[in-house]
């Protein structure tokens, strides 16, 4: 099992950003491109549960996942005019109407996630509404490193990166040694529990 490295994602971000100004983008113009207003009628597979505190992380996953084939929420890029930084009952509202229209919630835990003003409430919401859609990201230093969130996120499943038995890799969902799925099956709000014997 591995988890999620804040190289890894910072990695992923530099390389969008490296990709579009190949392209012959500016940093503004690359910028105004990735922000796109989200509607009632969008629907999308994740939304990620993040600190603004991480936001080169939170790019770079994002991108990890989309890659993937997974369609990510993310406020800043799709709602750019929220203000995170206030906790107001309009940026709620916006922010309850993309849970409803994700199929499910990933919970990027960092450093930063024990200081964020909304994350336990985002989290809180959705497990409301889908309790089998929330699941926990570590973003660690190391892929090997020990994941010591607060006491509460146990209550959730894990996504890692393990092996299938004939060696082929796959991010996965664990409720450790209780079932599992694939990332993108449940990312998709399908997950198709496999149970350990």
């Amino acid at each position: 099992m591995a988890y999620f490295t804040k190289s890894e994602a910072r990695a992923a971000a530099a390389r969008n950003r490296g990709l579009q100004k190949s392209a012959g983008m500016t940093s503004g113009r690359i910028l105004k491109e990735s922000v796109t207003a989200a509607t009632a009628r969008d629907t999308f597979d994740v939304f990620l549960s993040h600190s603004l505190a991480d936001a080169e992380i939170v790019l770079g996953i994002k991108l990890l996942l989309e890659e993937s084939g997974l369609k990510v929420y993310v406020d800043w890029v799709e709602d750019a005019q929220l203000d995170r930084r206030a906790v107001t009952k309009e940026t709620a509202a916006v922010l309850r109407q993309r849970m409803r229209q994700s199929k499910s919630l990933i919970y990027l835990s960092s450093d930063n996630s024990s200081s964020s003003k909304w994350m336990p409430w985002e989290l809180g919401y959705f497990d409301g509404f889908k309790p089998d859609g929330v699941a926990i990201m570590p973003v660690l230093d190391s892929p090997t490193g020990t994941f010591k969130g607060q006491e509460y996120l146990g209550l959730y499943p894990i996504v890692q990166k393990n092996t299938y038995t004939d060696g082929r890799p796959d991010v996965f969902v664990e409720e450790r040694g209780v079932r599992w799925s694939t990332l993108q099956k449940f990312g998709r709000g399908q997950p198709a529990w496999g149970r350990y014997n």
